[in-house]
This record gives structure tokens, sequence and C-alpha cells, in this order.
């Protein structure tokens, strides 16, 4: 489902561009090409950060391995980063958005240490303010992280800002594990 970023991955990268420039994707994301070549340009970029420990990114693949979106957490400080995620415009709805955070925040939480996950969401995308608020681990933090809202809303109110802490979200994962054992044993 995820698999590291990689700048040889010529068919992917093309792919990935292609997607992320649907008018419906592009304006949300952060990291934004306007060419293929800065894609390419910009992909380099996100690994040697990543091994510089600056941030994580991986591609989000479908079922066929076919790349449908990218996940990253952004500005690593402290444990802490910023969530940004895109699925191209054909992937929107049919649950992989779901699925990538789940196996993302797993690898973040529970094999980089990483304690907590913020994500800012522009107040006028509904969409994704509508789709974090649906998540059982995700709090809305405009007020009780007050110094990173206001930071994140220098001039204006742009942002929401939501906190997914660790303990939060192990308690959903061990929720969800529980759930599956069960399901597995009442059809055994």
């Amino acid at each position: 489902m995820l698999t590291k970023r990689d700048i040889h991955a010529h068919d992917q990268n093309h792919v990935l561009f292609e997607l992320m420039t649907h008018p419906d994707v592009f304006p949300f994301v952060r990291q934004k090409a306007y060419s293929y070549d800065e894609f390419v340009f910009l992909t380099k970029q996100t690994v040697e950060a990543e091994e510089n420990g600056e941030l994580v990114s991986r591609t989000i693949l479908d079922e066929w391995g076919n790349p449908i979106g990218t996940i990253n957490l952004f500005d690593i400080e402290d444990g802490a980063g910023f969530l940004g995620t895109w699925l191209g415009k054909p992937y929107h709805g049919k649950g992989y958005n779901k699925v990538a955070k789940d196996a993302f925040f797993n690898e973040v939480f529970f094999e980089l240490g990483m304690d907590t996950i913020f994500m800012r969401i522009r107040v006028v995308n509904e969409r994704s303010r509508r789709a974090a608020e649906k998540l059982p681990y995700v709090v809305k933090a405009n007020e009780s992280r007050p110094s990173i809202f206001a930071q994140l809303n220098k001039d204006e109110y742009i942002y929401d800002l939501y906190e997914i802490p660790k303990d939060l979200y192990m308690l959903y994962y061990l929720r969800e594990q529980s759930n599956h054992a069960e399901e597995a044993a009442l059809e055994a």
C-alpha cells in the first residue's frame, strides 16, 4: 500500500505528476510542481530531506501496485510533524485515504517513534475537514494548541488545526485489532 518515494521510478513519477495536476487536487498539494522536471526535482529534494530526518514521504499504491497519491509528514521537530496527503481524483471516495493513513500512522508512531501528527486543513476545504473530524483519533486543536494555531494563521484565519496524539491513535489501533480478532473468531 505504501512505498518510499523514488526519483528513479520514472513511470511512477509520471503517473503521480499527472494525478497531482488535476484541478480538484492541485490547490491542496503542499509541494506543487508546475512541470514534470520540477516534480522530479521536488521528489529528489524529498528523498534527501527524508535521509536527513526532516520528513517522511511515501507513495500510496492501489491494490495492483499503481501509484495513486502521496502521504507525508513535514516539518518534523521534537517528535511531531505536519501531515500532508493527496490522492488522485479517480481515487477519491474509494477508501484509499483511510487505509493509507492507517499504514502510515502505524509506521510513523510505532516504527519511527513520533509522538504527534498535526494536520492543517484549509477552512474552505470542507471535504478534508469533514473527513478528519470523522476519525476517532483526531482532536481539533485550534484552542488546545494556540501558539501553533496562531503561527498557521498569522495574517488571517485560513487553517483549522487538528492533532493526532500517539496515545489516542494507539487506543484506536488496539480497538481495531480487537475487533478484527473477534470477527475472525466468529467466522471460525
